[in-house]
């Protein structure tokens, strides 16, 4: 099986791969350090399977897998990562990777998760996946999603207005609701915490 394996940690991609190569039926035929080098990777290669770490410099892990699930449906995308939230979990799943295991699992298991999902099965860590099913329901509207969604570091309340077509006034109203359902002190705060469960 021919792997193509992202992760922007170079130690932790090297141990990895080197932990790999030592499976007989696995070979590492890339190694990537951003979503945009995995996505070159894969397109070049067109391996069996992508193993892909969450946060990556561009595009995450979970963008990595879609763009995967569209461009080349004949690779499975495989989550390993040390952030192991429910709504990772959730976005991953979403984005079509067919996999998702954590940094601390042992090197034989992503083997056999590799050989699982190669082999047209799933796998999700059992404990992630129970905690993602307790999970609450989202508070937010689907207005204040999609203000959340137009957040980014720089921007102004007017900046988001534009992207979302709202006032500058409106938005606010959106953002300060928002902050208090999650108890958050910044609209960042509040981007980050419907992002780790799940809601963005």
């Amino acid at each position: 099986m021919r792997l193509v394996l992202a992760d922007d940690e170079s130690l932790t991609r090297g141990a990895v791969g080197a932990l790999l190569g030592l499976e007989p039926d696995l070979i590492v035929v890339a190694e990537a350090g951003t979503g945009d080098e995995a996505i070159a990777s894969v397109r070049r290669h067109r391996p069996d399977v992508a193993v892909l770490d969450v946060e990556m410099p561009g595009r995450d892990g979970a963008e990595v897998a879609q763009w995967v699930a569209v461009n080349e449906p004949g690779t499975r995308c495989i989550i390993l990562t040390r952030h192991a939230r429910p709504g990772v979990l959730r976005r991953a799943l979403a984005a079509g990777a067919t996999g998702f295991l954590t940094k601390s699992a042992p090197a034989s298991m992503l083997a056999d998760v590799i050989r699982r999902v190669h082999g047209g099965g799933r796998y999700v860590d059992p404990e992630l996946a129970m905690t993602a099913l307790m999970t609450e329901e989202c508070p937010l509207t689907g207005r204040e999603l999609e203000v959340l969604r137009a957040v980014d570091g720089a921007g102004t309340a007017a900046d988001i207005a534009r992207r979302v077509h709202l006032s500058p006034g409106t938005v606010r109203n959106y953002l300060s609701s928002a902050m208090q359902k999650l108890g958050a002190s910044t609209r960042l705060e509040a981007v980050e915490r419907a992002r780790d469960r799940g809601w963005l």
